[in-house]
C-alpha cells in the first residue's frame, strides 16, 4: 500500500487520486472482446484491448445447443484474455453474454466452465439491456449534442437506440445478425441477387415493428457502432477515397454490387476488410441496406464507443447514487404502486436481521443490496391480483426488461419475491445456478421473517427480534416480551414451512 506521503501530487501540492482499473469482456455472437481501462474523472484511458472471432452463434446446432467445438473455441479465447485480468479486483470486472448465449439451450454449461476459468461471474444480458449499454458507450464517445439514432449490427442481433446526451429514449433489439443471417441466407456459399434480397426483406420484416415509433421520435444524427459498420465504412473509404467513418447510401449500393460480383463467400476480399470477417460481411451489408431503406437514411457515421465501453461506464457508476439499477427499482415501485411505508419497514427489518447473521452466513454487500431490493419489491404482484401475488411479482421481475440488471440478477430478484411467503419454492430454488443457491435460500429466509414481523403493516418497523445460528446452522429467533398472537401464529406456521423444505427454524420467548 502506498503511504499518504508517497502519493503523486499535483503542481498545487494536492494528492492525486489513483485511477480505478476496470475491465469488461463482451461475449458476442460473432466476436469476444476484452477492454481494460483506467477510469478517472468520468473518462476511460485504454490499457489493453483484445478481440477474437469466436463465432459462437455459428456454433449453435439444429437443436439450439452450443457444440463442444464452439465452446472449446470460446474457452480458448478466454484463456488468452485471462493474463490481462491480473490484479483487477472482482468488483471491477464484468463479463457479459449477448444473443448467442441468450439463445443457446445449454448456455449454463458453458457459463460454468467459463466462470471457473476466469474466476468471475458471467452475466447474460437482455437485448434491451445490451442496447442501453451500447448507447452509453457510444454517447461517451461522441462530443456532439442532439438526438441520435444508434445502430449496432452484431453476430446474432441488431440493437437500435434513440437518445439524447446519456439518456436513451427508445431501446430495441431485433433478432438479426451477420452470423445468423449468413447461416440462414448464404449457407450454400453463393452470393447472388436472390439471396441478398431475401436477407434484406427478412431484415425489413423485423424492422417493420419499430419503424414507425422510431421515425415518430426522430433524430438528427444517425450513428453506427461495432464490426459490420466499422468494416463497411473502411471498405467504402478505401474504394471511393471518401471521408473515413462515413457510409453514404450511394457508397453502400456500390459496395453491395461489388459483393454480388464475387459470387461466392470464399472469394470476398476487399481493401479495408479483415479476412476473418469476409464470409459474414455480405449478410451484414444486407442488414445495413435494410436499415437504410427502412429509415430512409442518406448516410450514417461510425463511432468507436460500443457495448464494452458502455459496460465500463455503467460499472463505474454501480453502488453509487448513479447506479442505473436504482432508477429501475424506483420506476418499478412507482409503476406497480408499491406502498412505500410497508416497503421501507420490511427492508429495515430484513437488513436488521441480516446484520445479525451476515458474517456467519458470509453474505457480502452485494447480497445485502439484493435483500433490500427484494424487500422493497415483494408486493409488486398485488397490481395483478391479491391471490398468489408472490407468483405474479416473481413473473413480472423475471420477464420484464430491467435496465442495469442481467438475466441472472433478475432471476435472483424474482426468486426472492416468489419465496417470500407460503410454501418455500424448492423447484425454483433448484433452477438457480448451484453456486447461487446457498445465498439465495438464506436471503429468502430473512425476507420471509421480515415480512411476517411487519404483517400488521405498522406505522414504523417493530423492534427486531434476536436472530442467531446454532452450531448445526439452524436459525433461532428470540422473541422479546409479549408478542401479538397473530405474529406468533404466523411464525409457528413459518417453522413448518421451513421444516418442509429441509430447513430448521426455532422460536424462543423471554
Amino acid at each position: 500500500m502506498i503511504a499518504p506521503t508517497d502519493r503523486p501530487t499535483t503542481d498545487s501540492g494536492e494528492h492525486e487520486i489513483a485511477p480505478r482499473r476496470l475491465a469488461a469482456i463482451d461475449l458476442g455472437s460473432n466476436s469476444f472482446h476484452l477492454l481494460v481501462a483506467n477510469y478517472q474523472e468520468d473518462r476511460l484511458q485504454v490499457v489493453a484491448r483484445q478481440g477474437d472471432k469466436v463465432q459462437l452463434a455459428a456454433g449453435l446446432d439444429d437443436d439450439g445447443r452450443l457444440t463442444e467445438a464452439a465452446m472449446t473455441r470460446a474457452l480458448g479465447c478466454l484463456a488468452r484474455f485471462a493474463p490481462f485480468l491480473t490484479g483487477i479486483t472482482p468488483g471491477d470486472l464484468r463479463v457479459v453474454g449477448t444473443n448467442a448465449l441468450r439463445a443457446a439451450d445449454n448456455s449454463q454449461a458453458f457459463i460454468e466452465r467459463a466462470e471457473a476459468l476466469l474466476g468471475s461471474r458471467i452475466e447474460i444480458i437482455s437485448g434491451r439491456e445490451e442496447a442501453r449499454l451500447i448507447y452509453l458507450g457510444a454517447a461517451h464517445a461522441m462530443a456532439e449534442e442532439g438526438r441520435r439514432l444508434i445502430v449496432d449490427i452484431g453476430g446474432g442481433s441488431t440493437e437500435f437506440i434513440i437518445g439524447e446526451d446519456f439518456e436513451p429514449q427508445a431501446l430495441e433489439s431485433l433478432s438479426m445478425g451477420c452470423v445468423t443471417y449468413t447461416r440462414r441466407f448464404f449457407e450454400s456459399g453463393e452470393i447472388d441477387e436472390a439471396c441478398m434480397r431475401r436477407a434484406e426483406l427478412a431484415a425489413l420484416s423485423e424492422l417493420a415493428n419499430i419503424q414507425r415509433p422510431f421515425q415518430t421520435l426522430g433524430w438528427n444524427d444517425p450513428v453506427g457502432s461495432s464490426g459490420t459498420i466499422k468494416a463497411a465504412a473502411a471498405v467504402i473509404a478505401a474504394a471511393d477515397r471518401s471521408p473515413e467513418g462515413v457510409i453514404t447510401r450511394a457508397g453502400l449500393q456500390r459496395l453491395r454490387q461489388r459483393l454480388l460480383d464475387f459470387q461466392r463467400l470464399d472469394r470476398v476480399a476487399l481493401d479495408g476488410l479483415k479476412a476473418d470477417r469476409a464470409q459474414i460481411f455480405p449478410a451484414g451489408i444486407a442488414i445495413l441496406g435494410a436499415i437504410f431503406e427502412a429509415f430512409d437514411l442518406a448516410a450514417i457515421r461510425y463511432s468507436d464507443g460500443a457495448l464494452r465501453e458502455g459496460v465500463l461506464y455503467d460499472m463505474a457508476g454501480r453502488n453509487s447514487p448513479e447506479d442505473s439499477r436504482l432508477k429501475t427499482l424506483a420506476n418499478l415501485e412507482r409503476l406497480y404502486g408499491v406502498d412505500p411505508r410497508q416497503a421501507d419497514n420490511v427492508a429495515a427489518t430484513a437488513c436488521a436481521l441480516l446484520h445479525q447473521v451476515r458474517d456467519r452466513w458470509r453474505l457480502d454487500d452485494d447480497r445485502a443490496r439484493f435483500l433490500e431490493w427484494a424487500s422493497r419489491l415483494h408486493e409488486i404482484g398485488l397490481t395483478v391480483s391479491h391471490s398468489q401475488f408472490h407468483r405474479h411479482g416473481a413473473y413480472l421481475l423475471e420477464h420484464s426488461d430491467l435496465a442495469g440488471f442481467s438475466r441472472t440478477e433478475q432471476r435472483q430478484l424474482a426468486f426472492l419475491v416468489r419465496a417470500h411467503r407460503r410454501t418455500f419454492p424448492l423447484e425454483e430454488w433448484q433452477a438457480l445456478p448451484a453456486v447461487e443457491r446457498p445465498a439465495m435460500s438464506r436471503l429468502a429466509r430473512l425476507l420471509r421473517l421480515a415480512v411476517l414481523i411487519n404483517h400488521s403493516r405498522p406505522e414504523h418497523p417493530p423492534a427486531t427480534p434476536t436472530l442467531s445460528l446454532d452450531d448445526e446452522g439452524a436459525l433461532r429467533l428470540q422473541l422479546q416480551g409479549h408478542q401479538p398472537s397473530l405474529l406468533r401464529a404466523d411464525l409457528e406456521q413459518e417453522t413448518a414451512y421451513q421444516q418442509a423444505a429441509g430447513l430448521v427454524l426455532t422460536l424462543d420467548s423471554d
